[in-house]
């Protein structure tokens, strides 16, 4: 469908559009935007360098959470299981022999392959029981993963293939591996929302009743978004497993990551793209401002949290987008009134 199309109503033409603004505009600072950060652990401070990394991780799961709770209304709290298992199927791919960058995407299609038979299980539960059966895989495949010896167990081991690079190298190589994962996930989440299954997404949240009577399988659409999910996240564990070589069960399946994924996505705004992206943006200026005054920054985390969800329950972008209709990346629709005449 092209960017801008009208139609007729009683009221004479309605314009509608993919976004308020020009195309252009959108590329040309996505192309500056990509650049900068391509080059910029050449050009800003190794410490800054490692919040990027960190940052971009954060992006990876979230937009991923994300895509499972506000576009398929799957509300997860166990998906550290995959970025667990992604850590843990890079570790298993370096021991083999594998370099560990070229294990990134081998580690998601592994966690895609395992995603399958868990919708199975999970995909009979609804709610609230949904939910807390994800924590109980996620948990389940950390008990699992402390018993295998191989893998060093409940202590963890160390990455090979890391050790000849210097710590230098190993900064730059992880940013730029975490880096470009989270602009494929971005941009992939941006084009398959684009896509018919989008629309399918789209319906599906608005009213499901009505998109099942309409034809829709959206158990079909909801495994395929788990699926996709769950690759993204073991993609996200795997530069997780290589920014921080020593992987341990305790570090890689921690509740903490559901915790934040769920907290950036519901800040910056569910069902929406730059959601997750503003939300980690506004959580690590929190972290970084606040982790030296101790409680006060879980309180001040914890507050903002809930002042969101009782008073801006689309987070900061929802509510922008509400109010100016302007997407930075836009996957739906608007329709302009038209001029009424008399």
């Amino acid at each position: 469908m092209s960017s801008a199309e009208t139609g007729l109503t009683a009221h004479g033409l309605v314009r509608v559009r993919r976004s308020t603004h020009s195309p252009v505009v959108t590329i040309v600072g996505a192309a500056v935007l990509v650049t900068l950060l391509t080059i910029a652990p050449w050009i800003v401070p190794a410490e800054f360098a490692t919040t990027l990394t960190n940052f971009f991780i954060l992006v990876i799961m979230s937009t991923m959470w994300n895509l499972l709770a506000g576009y398929a209304g799957m509300v997860s709290i166990g998906q550290q299981a995959f970025v667990g298992l992604g850590a843990y199927a890079t570790l298993y791919f370096a021991l083999e022999g594998v370099n560990p960058f070229v294990a990134i995407p081998l580690a998601a299609v592994v966690c895609g392959t395992l995603a399958v038979p868990i919708t199975y299980l999970l995909f009979r539960l609804r709610g609230g029981y949904f939910s807390i059966a994800t924590w109980v895989v996620a948990d389940t495949a950390l008990l699992i993963i402390g018993t295998i010896a191989f893998l060093g167990g409940g202590t963890g081991r160390l990455v090979p293939g890391m050790q000849n690079l210097s710590p230098s190298e190993t900064a730059h190589f992880s940013y730029l591996a975490t880096w470009f994962v989270a602009l494929i996930v971005v941009t992939g989440t941006y084009f398959l929302l684009r896509s018919r299954t989008g629309l399918v997404l789209a319906s599906i949240r608005d009213n499901e009743v009505a998109a099942r009577s309409a034809g829709v399988n959206v158990r079909a659409a909801r495994r395929t978004i788990f699926v996709v999910a769950a690759a993204g996240c073991g993609a996200a564990g795997a530069v997780l497993a290589i920014s921080q070589p020593f992987v341990q069960p305790s570090a890689e399946f921690s509740l903490q990551w559901a915790a934040e994924m769920l907290f950036v996505s519901m800040i910056g705004g569910l069902g929406t793209i730059e959601g997750p992206i503003i939300g980690s943006i506004i959580y690590f200026v929190l972290q970084q401002s606040l982790q030296q005054d101790g409680v006060w920054y879980l309180i001040i985390v914890g507050a903002l949290a809930v002042a969101i969800a009782l008073w801006q329950p689309r987070g900061l972008w929802g509510a922008f987008r509400a109010r100016f209709h302007s997407e930075l990346l836009p996957v739906g629709y608007w329709a302009e009134k038209p001029d009424v005449t008399t």
